[in-house]
Order: C-alpha cells, then sequence, then structure tokens
C-alpha cells in the first residue's frame, strides 16, 4: 500500500517542475522588441516591455522617431540569425508563451534593457531595474530622446511621465501617445490596420478586407498598424465584419 501511494505522490510533486522547464529552441522571427515567432510558438519576452513597432518616440533634436522599428532592428542585428533558448515561465490565455530568453549564454532580455531599448516591466518583476538605471545614465537607446513607458502608450494614459534624456516640448505628451500611422506600413510584416469606430470599438483590416483601402492611416489616437492578427486581437480589436 505504501508504494502504490508513494508514486502517484512523486508524480504529482514532479509534473509541474516538468512544465516550469519548458524549453523553446531555434531561430525566430522578431516581430518586435519583446516578441518573437519561433516554429508554431509565440513568445513574449519576460521582465521586459518594448516598445511596439509602430510607437513613437522623440530624437535629441525633438523629432518624430520611430523607436519601435528601432528597438526591433537593434535586436535582430545583436542576434544575427542566432538559434534561442527560450524557458517559459507561464502561458496566457490567448497561448502566448512569456519566456526568458538567451542567445549563446546571454540574458537577451538585460541586453534589450541595458542597451536602451526596453524598460524593465515592474508591474511583473523588478529583475532589470539596475539594468534600466544603467540605461537611463548613459542615455542609450530610447532613453537619448523623449518617449513614453509602453505600458502607458498601448492604452493611451494620458497621464503619464515623458520619460528620456531631451527636454520635451510643450505638446510633446500629444506627440508621444499617437502612433506611426501613415499611408505606408512602418514595416512590410505590419499590414494590418487598425482603427477605433464610432462606437470605441478598435477594429482591424486585412490588406484583403473590402474596406482596407479606404482607412487613412494618420497619426492619431487609436489608429495603428499591427504585424498580426494575433497582435491586433491581443490589443483587443476584433475584424471588421464588413
Amino acid at each position: 500500500m505504501l508504494k502504490t501511494f508513494l508514486l502517484p505522490l512523486s508524480l504529482v510533486v514532479l509534473l509541474p517542475v516538468t512544465a516550469q522547464a519548458t524549453e523553446i529552441t531555434g531561430v525566430p522571427k522578431i516581430r518586435d522588441g519583446d516578441h518573437l515567432t519561433i516554429g508554431s510558438a509565440r513568445i513574449r519576452l519576460a521582465g521586459i516591455d518594448a516598445p511596439s513597432i509602430d510607437q513613437l518616440c522623440l530624437n535629441p533634436k525633438g523629432e518624430r522617431w520611430t523607436c519601435g522599428i528601432a528597438a526591433r532592428d537593434a535586436l535582430v542585428a545583436h542576434v544575427a540569425g542566432k538559434s534561442w533558448t527560450c524557458r517559459v515561465m507561464r502561458t496566457e490565455k490567448n497561448a502566448l508563451s512569456v519566456a526568458k530568453c538567451e542567445v549563446d549564454g546571454e540574458d537577451i532580455q538585460q541586453w534589450m534593457v541595458k542597451s536602451g531599448w526596453a524598460l524593465s516591466y515592474v508591474r511583473f518583476a523588478h529583475t532589470y531595474d539596475a539594468d534600466e538605471k544603467a540605461a537611463r545614465t548613459a542615455r542609450a537607446g530610447l532613453w537619448q530622446g523623449a518617449f513614453i513607458a509602453p505600458w502607458d502608450w498601448r492604452v493611451r494614459n494620458n497621464k503619464t511621465t515623458v520619460l528620456g534624456a531631451t527636454r520635451p516640448p510643450k505638446n510633446a505628451r500629444n506627440i508621444l501617445l499617437a502612433s506611426a500611422s501613415g499611408p505606408v506600413a512602418p514595416s512590410p510584416d505590419c499590414t494590418i490596420k487598425g482603427n477605433v469606430n464610432t462606437s470605441g470599438e478598435c477594429i482591424y483590416h486585412k490588406p484583403t478586407s473590402r474596406w482596407y483601402a479606404k482607412i487613412q492611416m494618420k497619426i492619431s489616437k487609436g489608429t495603428r498598424w499591427f504585424c498580426s492578427v494575433e497582435d491586433a486581437e491581443a490589443a483587443g480589436c476584433r475584424e471588421t465584419r464588413r
């Protein structure tokens, strides 16, 4: 009876450890500064928050700068097509894996924050707070100009603090809360249009949508580009019914 009881108990103890130790490896497709895909797995880098692909910042001269693209491109250049090892920490409801990733033993999350291309995601952890402080002091990456924390930009928090080394103009908050929308998508991979209808709903339009060509992309609240249907739905948008 004792053996019959102990074996299932050991399995119960070990199963959560196995789940926590799940690893995903391979050469990724980098969507933005903290999102990537490896095969069919969608991954978000744990403990950091990087600007979305269409987030705007200001450069040291106070000019608009597509810092979301810059953050993604910096990450792409740094890893140079190498294989990643990502340890899954949790899986969210939309099947997005939140993981800590390494390349050749280097903590990629730490590199992004220390290089100034992402912030320590203090809502969930303080692992990279010291690296963020170092980036701020060095005026690295985003810190060379002016920007809004990615988590505030996504919800268009108009009471947010403007961060960075550059003294922003009086209307900086309005500029920084906008998106890098224009007649041309910010990336060939990001061609899904998003806008807000009269009911306040976020609607996304794929290139095959009937009204796609009629959606005018302007620098305005609620109008933005998405790189995938998953990104659009994760932002709370639904597909157009027309």
